[in-house]
């Protein structure tokens, strides 16, 4: 049985109001502080920064896990990692026959920007 939930696709100011305003703007929810911690704790690991970085640099914005696994862990690893990923609602997949696919979800990146955006000063 597999505990993965599968995240709803948002468009970047969805993405930005659901997860967390500018640092700048106000201080977090609760909700919202579990939110960002989240994305940036599967962020923390080394392995996963490198996984993450490779499936976004990916021609066309996905990647097979086979073109990706190749950052110095054994493939269960590599599962693993990209697993935690998905969690934290950083990537999605797709089987397709034998591999898996990686795509970076555009909305929760472009969240995760807005989140660390600061405000110019005002004049």
């Amino acid at each position: 049985m597999s505990n993965t939930r599968v995240l709803p696709l948002l468009d970047a100011d969805e993405a930005g109001a659901s997860c967390c305003p500018p640092l700048t703007e106000r201080p977090f929810t609760a909700e919202e502080a579990e939110t960002a911690a989240r994305m940036f704790k599967a962020l923390g690991d080394p392995v996963r920064l490198r996984l993450f970085s490779a499936v976004a640099s990916h021609e066309g914005g996905e990647a097979c896990v086979c073109d990706i696994s190749d950052v110095g862990v054994s493939q269960p690893t590599v599962s693993h990692h990209l697993k935690k990923l998905k969690e934290a609602g950083l990537l999605s997949s797709e089987r397709r026959g034998t591999w898996v696919y990686y795509r970076v979800e555009p909305s929760v990146l472009a969240a995760m920007g807005m989140l660390l955006t600061v405000a110019p000063a005002a004049a």
